[in-house]
């Protein structure tokens, strides 16, 4: 059995991630984790999740929390994630990542501290993402610059970063695959006189409304054909789904820093 700490227990994520954790055998539930202030603290993880009173509460403790924990899944803030890592590190729990938006400074704590613990950090754990991300790399080799390459995401209102990480680790991909620069080739959106499109240039585009889930579009455009490449998600399982396949995964392993096409069996 695995005992399971979810940081961000109280937000959408962790909370559909909570949800089917508690139907699958293979874990138990040992804690959950918010940000000081947050109203969630002290408070049952049962009710949150919908369900009944499970005597875990949701704490800011995150050392004492880990104790006797085997993995942590952290969907929470990223500005939560440099302590939530020095926890996992001083209680030897493996790591789960998904939280996104996160700083240079904090991904170069993530690789540091991959050297004591098994740490997975990728920005979107779907199965159908994951396959997303290798098919744009194919692409983004045969389909050379002759064709226009642009990215969209679309996610819910209340997403706070832009682009998503998703659109962001696609973008990453692209540019090994053409051999572009992010500092140079890479325009956010257009507004005003723009002039023509400049030649090898990536677009990267985020829009907000709704509820929804998360849409990611690959777009290459060329003279007399288009090529899109698509992922519609619609519901939250299939990111949680992934989480909690990585979480089993890592349960098994040494320290070292894994990824999502691992777990998935695609390297």
């Amino acid at each position: 059995m695995i005992k399971l700490v979810m940081a961000g227990a109280a937000g959408r994520m962790g909370k559909t991630i909570l949800q089917l954790a508690s139907r699958d055998k293979t874990f138990k539930i040992v804690g959950g984790l918010e940000q000081r202030g947050h109203a969630a603290l002290d408070q049952d993880l049962g009710p949150i999740m919908g369900s009944d009173l499970m005597g875990v509460k949701v704490t800011q403790d995150a050392t004492a929390t880990l104790k006797g924990a085997d993995v942590l899944i952290d969907f929470s803030h990223f500005s939560a994630l440099p302590e939530n890592l020095k926890a996992a590190v001083k209680t030897r729990t493996a790591c789960v990542i998904g939280t996104t938006g996160i700083p240079a400074a904090t991904l170069r704590q993530i690789r540091v501290a991959s050297r004591k613990i098994p740490i997975l950090q990728s920005p979107n754990m779907s199965v159908g993402v994951n396959l997303l991300f290798t098919l744009a790399a194919l692409a983004g080799k045969v389909l050379d610059e002759s064709y226009d390459l642009e990215i969209m995401e679309i996610h819910h209102r209340m997403k706070k970063d832009a682009p998503s990480g998703t659109a962001l680790k696609l973008l990453e991909i692209l540019l090994a695959a053409r051999g572009r620069d992010m500092r140079k080739d890479v325009i956010y959106g257009r507004a005003g006189e723009t002039g023509a499109r400049g030649k090898g240039k990536i677009g990267v585009f985020a829009l907000r409304g709704g509820d929804v889930v998360g849409d990611h579009t690959v777009s290459f455009f060329g003279d007399g054909e288009r090529v899109e490449l698509v992922h519609k998600a619609s519901s939250r399982e299939a990111f949680a789904r992934g989480a909690l396949l990585a979480a089993k995964f890592l349960a098994k392993k040494k320290q070292g820093l894994y990824h999502m096409p691992q777990v998935l069996g695609m390297a």
